[in-house]
């Protein structure tokens, strides 16, 4: 008995109680039946199967030109790529350093060496950097050329694509410094290469090749941006306008400024908040204008205050630059306008509006009517979007101050945000004061925008904190985020300051039950993640 596998396939899904295949009669024989004629059905079909044409052999994998990792080093990154996240329900961590988090900082350490990755080791990398997207950047620097060539190969990957620039994306001339242009490459092969692939490459191609050029060379990415702008879908306009940040200058003004007519609103919020970065731009000098009539000094008080008239309407003009008509819920309309008039307007025009003073004198006067909460805060957000350490000084204040977030500040996180504005040492002095003067507890923000490994003070204002916080018997998972930091951060060099601290302490009678073990655990796997931090680093300055 035969039958098509169609036939086969139905009856064996609606059961041969109510389907037989053809040639074969119902009955307690049917489903022997049945298998049998599947059987000789598939035998057929295998047999009648032509081979499908060959297809093309991929191109070989591009050379990646730099040194290889020294044979420690390349075990390490094994070991590293192996490790996995232990089982899920928050249980007891142990003293066993956590492997995936040191990964970052390996490969931070790698590229800053310029070494090249193992080709064996680079589908482990790649499905390691596809579950963590903050490892994509270094993760595509460190794997190279042959992450592009891989990703091609395999959908899972394709976030290399986006992630890194395409081939031919660098111009010609750019490897030695020459900053080659788009249009100083008229009529050469690079420059065809350039343009042919940003009008028929994929979308994430495109994002690429765009932000590589603009890292290269600003104004070349800009015209070539400029050249298909009006063809351009708008979630995509979005995207590659978004792309201007990196090396935004006042060359881009007008580019920008005719971005304020788009269709998409999303796309002139954008060219609005991208014209505000730049002080000198007419669109910085119309949101002054507009924002000195709300602010000013009021004289008629015994004492100099800042008196506030918050815009009674959103005109057009207001519209066209950037200023969103309707807010969010629970937000008064007048104090929303008068936020983003503030946020835009260049900082630089408050001293001589409020009588010559300094950003310092000008955040300690009082606000009349309660308006100082929504001043400061637009302020803060003005001081992280022009970069400007002056004004972000003085409304973070001394770090031993009693309020929470500062003079200015709305809250911890526009605090962290204002100290992302200032040098690497003095943002450390600062936290490391805060923590003197607060403890951990508030911290946790502020230690996240220091840079790694954390300078000496903050090393010890952490490590000090911590030990106070054990002595007090507080709870040791209280304190688990800050302690993931540290092993992370730390310096290396302070795993010796931790040895008195590796010992189970006597627990105070008021003290969480078991805390003194826990916090020797957590102290030991401390000690020992620095010590592997450190043998990372030697291992990667050996000789290949």
């Amino acid at each position: 008995m035969t039958g098509t596998w169609e036939d086969l396939v139905t009856a064996a899904l609606l059961g041969t109680a109510r389907r037989t295949p053809p040639g074969c009669p119902p009955g307690p024989g049917a489903p022997l039946a049945l298998l049998d004629a599947a059987a000789v059905e598939t035998l057929r079909r295998r047999a009648g199967l032509v081979p499908a044409r060959s297809a093309e052999r991929p191109p070989p994998a591009p050379e990646d030109p730099r040194p290889p990792l020294p044979a420690a080093a390349a075990r390490r990154l094994a070991t590293l790529l192996s490790d996995r996240p232990g089982t899920a329900g928050g249980g007891r961590r142990g003293a066993a350093p956590d492997l995936m988090e040191l990964l970052p900082q390996w490969l931070a350490a790698a590229n800053a060496r310029g070494y090249a990755a193992p080709p064996q080791a680079l589908p482990a990398l790649l499905d390691a950097a596809r579950g963590r997207t903050d490892l994509r950047p270094a993760a595509l620097a460190f794997a190279g050329p042959r992450a592009r060539w891989l990703a091609r190969l395999n959908t899972d990957w394709r976030f290399a694509l986006r992630g890194t620039p395409t081939d031919g994306a660098t111009p010609p001339g750019a490897e030695a410094g020459s900053g080659a242009g788009t249009e100083g490459e008229a009529g050469s092969e690079g420059g065809e290469r350039i343009r042919r692939l940003w009008k028929e490459g994929l979308f994430a191609e495109r994002v690429a090749l765009l932000a590589a050029l603009r890292a290269r060379d600003p104004a070349a990415a800009r015209e070539l941006l400029a050249s298909t702008w009006p063809t351009e879908r708008a979630e995509d306009r979005l995207m590659f306008l978004d792309s201007l940040r990196t090396g935004l200058r006042p060359a881009d003004e007008p580019f920008l400024e005719q971005a304020l007519t788009d269709r998409s609103r999303n796309v002139r919020s954008t060219a609005a908040e991208l014209l505000s970065a730049l002080p000198e731009s007419a669109l910085a000098g119309r949101m002054a204008a507009r924002a000195r009539t709300c602010v000013s000094l009021d004289r008629t008080l015994p004492a100099p205050a800042i008196a506030v008239e918050a815009p009674h309407e959103c005109d057009a003009g207001m519209e066209r630059d950037g200023v969103a008509p309707t807010p969010p819920g629970g937000r008064g309309e007048r104090s929303w306008w008068l936020g983003q008039l503030v946020e835009a307007a260049p900082l630089g025009c408050w001293p001589e509006r409020l009588g010559g003073r300094t950003p310092e004198e000008i955040v300690a006067l009082p606000v009349a009517d309660d308006w100082r909460g929504e001043l400061h805060a637009a302020w803060c957000r003005a001081a992280v979007r022009q970069r400007d350490a002056g004004w972000a000084r003085a409304l973070l204040g001394a770090p031993s101050a009693p309020e929470a977030g500062g003079p200015g500040a709305v809250s911890l996180a526009e605090r962290a945000r204002l100290l992302a504005t200032l040098g690497a040492a003095e943002r450390a002095a600062w936290v490391a004061g805060f923590i003197g003067a607060h403890g951990l507890s508030e911290a946790f923000q502020l230690l996240g925008v220091c840079a790694v490994p954390w300078a000496p003070p903050l090393g010890r204002a952490v490590v000090d904190a911590l030990d106070i916080a054990r002595d007090a018997g507080s709870y040791p998972w209280s304190f688990s985020g800050v302690m993931g930091l540290a092993e992370r951060c730390l310096d290396p060099a302070e795993a010796g300051r931790l040895d008195g601290l590796l010992a189970v302490p006597d627990e105070p009678e008021d003290a969480a039950p078991g805390a003194g073990g826990y916090w020797a655990e957590a102290f030991q796997r401390l000690a020992t993640t620095l010590r592997l931090r450190a043998a990372m680093y030697e291992e990667l300055r050996a000789t290949p």
